[in-house]
Order: structure tokens, then sequence, then C-alpha cells
């Protein structure tokens, strides 16, 4: 964890801070720090080292889930609202510690957008107690990481809309009728009856995404058995390795499941390690999986990597954002994450 003072990497983008967007009349600055920086601003220090910051630091300090070596989901920082100056609020993620007995009965959150910088993601945690607090952060850790965790994916697709393979976009809509935006890199494609793969040579690992679809036969299919052999099916049918009997599997010790919501629509999240059949290849994976109805198929899309004693957390969340852009017909376009997430908080 890093302390007010040792933040010296936003020096440089502080001082050549630009005008970005309006809210309202009102020009905004540009926002500053790297994905996944994120600051807590405390009523003073000594309340960091009390059950509140403890709580905050609990909730934040966790590992990204389904990674080979474990790396941590936040970089975290903080600072008193004495120090919380104009630099400090053009951080791109901030949470404000709020307790004020006369003014909230109850705990609760409050999400802002672009308050002080843009884009800018902000939640102010609200409570008539210290005490009352910290039961409610200990309750609620994962709608904390999930509000920030959507705003940086909300941030990557935005930057994917203004910049992506065309290649890529094209090749998706001929096979599927789908829109979906990945990064530039991504050029080499393989085509085939109801799937699709695409990678990205980096001279340090490899970035692969992939879409595949099948006709939609019961609610059975949204279980993890019958996802995993969907999965390994189309896999070995489609991605061997670089000798006969060796291709992509999902490993089946590390392999879990959560039911999110995606622009509106129900989704199967999966996250999970891959390897390489009767070769030493493997790493990190993240599916959606969702129906379909107009045609009345289920369409997988899923981000891989490869990158051998590199930290892969960056990397595959960098990816991941890619799959929150898919649009399936009849769905909205993906500016809707931001909207979800903010819900989302403010409901609980």
């Amino acid at each position: 964890m890093k302390s007010l003072y040792s933040v010296l990497i936003f020096t440089v983008a502080l001082l050549v801070s630009s005008c970005s967007s309006k809210k309202g009349t009102i020009f905004t600055n540009a926002s500053s720090g790297k994905p996944f920086e994120l600051l807590v601003v405390v009523q003073d220090e000594h309340q960091w080292d009390t059950a509140v910051g403890k709580a905050l630091f609990n909730a934040l300090d966790t590992d990204v889930p389904m990674l080979p070596q474990p790396e941590r989901s936040f970089h975290i920082m903080h600072c008193s609202k004495h120090d919380f100056d104009n630099t400090m609020k053009l951080l791109r993620n901030i949470i404000i510690v709020d307790i004020n007995p006369d003014r909230y009965t109850q705990s609760k959150f409050k999400t802002l957008h672009d308050e002080y910088a843009a884009p800018q993601a902000l939640l102010r945690i609200q409570s008539p107690s210290a005490s009352e607090l910290a039961t409610f952060i200990n309750a609620h850790k994962n709608v904390i990481i999930d509000f920030f965790t959507r705003a940086e994916m909300q941030r990557t697709a935005s930057e994917l809309k203004r910049n992506h393979s065309n290649i890529v976009s094209q090749k998706v809509d001929s096979l599927f009728g789908y829109n979906v935006w990945v990064s530039p890199e991504f050029a080499s494609t393989k085509c085939r009856k109801d799937f699709f793969w695409t990678r990205a040579d980096r001279s340090d690992c490899l970035l692969n995404y992939v879409m595949y679809s099948y006709p939609f036969e019961s609610d059975s299919t949204f279980t993890l058995q019958y996802y995993i052999a969907k999965r390994d099916s189309f896999m070995k049918a489609n991605i061997p390795g670089s000798e006969p009997g060796m291709y992509v599997e999902t490993d089946p010790r590390f392999i879990q499941k959560e039911v999110i919501e995606v622009q509106g629509q129900y989704c199967m999240e999966v996250r999970g390690l891959w390897d390489m059949k009767n070769d030493m290849m493997g790493g990190p994976f993240v599916s959606h999986t969702m129906l379909d109805k107009v045609n009345n198929r289920i369409v997988t899309s899923e981000v891989f990597l490869f990158a051998p004693r590199k930290p892969k957390a960056d990397m595959l969340r960098f990816l991941e954002a890619s799959l929150y852009t898919m649009q399936l017909p009849g769905m909205p376009l993906t500016e809707a994450i931001q909207k979800e997430t903010s819900e989302k908080a403010t409901h609980n």
C-alpha cells in the first residue's frame, strides 16, 4: 500500500492536465493515475488505523480471482480529508468516508461519476457511526470491488469504441451478426462454422479472443458441467498445439462461475485456468455466455492469455473489457455498463 506523499507517479500527468469533458457547463480536467489505482479519503489519519480503515483495506486488498499466482485487485492509497486537495481530486478512483450522526440514520453508498475529473468513479460511504460503517463495509465488500472494476471496464470499453480492430469487428459481424470491439493489435483470424478466434502476438505474451455459438436446448446450458464440455469440444476442434495430440483444454480444478448482468441481459461469467494438453502451456481465461434470443442460440465470448513468468492481472482485465462490448441483436451499446454498476451500488 502507498501512503499519500509517496505517490510521485502522478506529477507529470498533473502538470499537463487538460480539459477532456463537460459536466454541465463546467469543463472537467482529465483524471490521473493508472488502472486499478484507488484513493481512500478518511476523516483523519487516525481513522485509517481504526476498524473503519481496516475494513476498507480488507475489502480492497483482495486477489484477482483465478490467476495462476496471487495478484492484488487494487493499488491502494489513502489520505485524510484535510489532505484531499485539488491534486488528489484528479485521481480516477476515489472512496470518501463520511460519518455524520446528524445527517444519516443508516449506512449507504452514494455513487458519482466524473465529479472532479473525467473519467472518474467516486464512491461515498455514508454512515451515522464508525462501528456501523465498519459492519456495513464488511457486508458489502463485493459491491465496492464490483463498482470500481466495472468502472475500469467501462473506461477500456470506451477506448475500444474509439480505436478497435475493424478486421475483427467485420469478421464477427459476418459470422454471427454481432458487434464487438477488441484491441487493434488483433489482426490474424481463424473462422469456422460457429467459431471465431483471433490472437495478438506480443514479444512477451499471447493474447486471445474466441467466440463460438450453438443451439439453445434447455436451462442446463448454463451449468458449469455443460459449459466445460462445450468449451473443451470447441477448443479441441479449433485450437490445436504444435504437435498432434496437443490442444487447449479447461483445468477443472480451477474454475468458478458467477451470474452477472451485462447490458440488461443474463450472463454466465466463468473464470478459470486453461492448459495445453500434453504440453507445458497454460494461463487464465474469462468468458461470458449469453442467450441470443433472436436466433435462439447460445453464444460464448472468451479471452485467454499465455504470459509465462509475467504478471497477468492487468493484461487479463484489459482483454476482459472486450467481453462487455459484445452487442447481440436487440441489445443496447456498452455504455450501459456504468449505469448498471451505479444502480447496483445504490440499491445496497
